[in-house]
């Protein structure tokens, strides 16, 4: 059983002893004109926000053949069907390489298989009739402040790329508002997930305009379970999920839907409900 996510017992546990003593000397020593009681009942009130930000409550995993979890708790801004129209140059690229102010460096070709994820690409949502076999299928969750901030693994697998990109604009690249479609080129971690089949799943970690610390737990050539945590993202912030769109057709109704239960999109939560099912 977790209750506080890895990082998270330090900053409840000073807030709730500084409050508890503070409480303590107003009572029974001097209540300094009623500073102590007060400043005590603004510690635990901080120690109840550092609780509810850091929780990381154990879920219930899905056992389903061919799914894919959420890695993260959230609303589900939108799932687009998409396909790659240029990748990171590589150092004997960049003479042909067309620059960007606000999302960098491209170059003009996708991966020669886009669905390998080799390196970041750039995608574009395809028009209705022009589908490919090489089109994925990209889900957003928009992680408010108020919401569970682990993140866990999409599939059972070994990561083979973890990269942090820090966005471009500023000195730690730009931080637009997570709910934003243009956030996912702030400052993120970009992981990649690979199944015993070989199936490749690739999950964002996009910082929000107040979440600027991503955090890993895990690295390159580590094995994890279908819902086990890798990372956490620290205040508002959002996560991104890319797979195969020959293989996998999205399971959630997202806030584009226009659905009336659900005008923020449907609410997800890491490792158990299920964003992706195999066709």
């Amino acid at each position: 059983m977790a209750f506080l996510a890895r990082g998270g017992f330090l900053p409840v546990i000073t807030p709730t002893l500084m409050g508890t003593g503070f409480i303590l000397v107003g009572w029974f020593v001097d209540p300094l004109y009623g500073l102590a009681p007060g400043f005590g009942v603004l510690m635990l009130m901080l120690a109840a926000f550092f609780a509810n930000f850091w929780r990381d409550p154990d879920r219930p995993i899905p056992r389903d053949e061919g799914v894919i979890v959420s890695p993260a708790d959230g609303h589900v801004m939108f799932a687009k069907r998409e396909r790659a129209t240029g990748r990171r140059p590589s150092k004997e690229e960049m003479a042909d390489a067309e620059e960007d102010e606000h999302t960098g460096t491209w170059h003009p070709e996708p991966c020669e298989n886009p669905l390998s994820f080799s390196t970041e690409q750039r995608f574009e949502a395809v028009p209705e009739g022009e589908e490919s076999d090489t089109d994925v299928w990209r889900i957003a969750v928009f992680m408010s402040p108020l919401d569970v901030h682990v993140n866990r693994s999409p599939i059972a697998g070994k990561i083979i790329r973890m990269e942090h990109r820090t966005g471009k604009g500023r000195k730690r690249g730009p931080f637009l508002p997570a709910f934003r479609k243009e956030s996912e080129y702030n400052e993120r971690v970009r992981t990649l997930f690979e199944r015993e089949d070989g199936l490749i799943v690739e999950v964002m970690q996009i910082s929000g305009a107040l979440a600027r610390t991503i955090i890993p737990w895990t690295g390159e050539g580590d094995e994890l379970r279908r819902g086990e945590r890798f990372g956490m993202i620290r205040l508002g912030s959002r996560v991104d999920v890319r797979v195969p769109a020959s293989k996998f057709t999205p399971n959630v109704i997202s806030a584009e839907d226009g659905h009336k239960d659900h005008p923020k999109g449907e609410f997800v939560k890491a490792g158990s409900t299920i964003l992706y099912r195999g066709i």
